[in-house]
């Protein structure tokens, strides 16, 4: 039977990644999971994953929640050093 950390660990996203995608898109870790790795594989894909964690950011900043905004900010390097195709024609 496959459980849910056997569904985030098929993707080619880091679990902070998958979480910044939960929590831009308000959904739940498996869905964010599952929308992220379809996102890396089409046209624009990477570079939107990239804006939302930017987003997040962001968000965090907003909040004065420096400890989010520093926590997705590591996920955002370690994103872009693992998918630098999300900095090419970054729309």
């Amino acid at each position: 039977m496959i459980n849910e950390n056997d569904i985030l660990d098929m993707t080619c996203l880091t679990r902070a990644q998958i979480d910044a995608i939960a929590t831009h898109e308000h959904i739940d870790t498996v869905s964010a999971a599952e929308l992220g790795e379809y996102m890396m594989h089409i046209h624009h894909g990477p570079q939107k994953v990239q804006k939302m964690i930017c987003e997040d950011i962001a968000e965090a900043l907003h909040h004065d929640d420096l400890p989010t905004a520093k926590a997705l900010y590591k996920a955002l390097k370690e994103f872009l050093a693992e998918h630098p195709e999300a900095l090419r024609g970054n729309i």
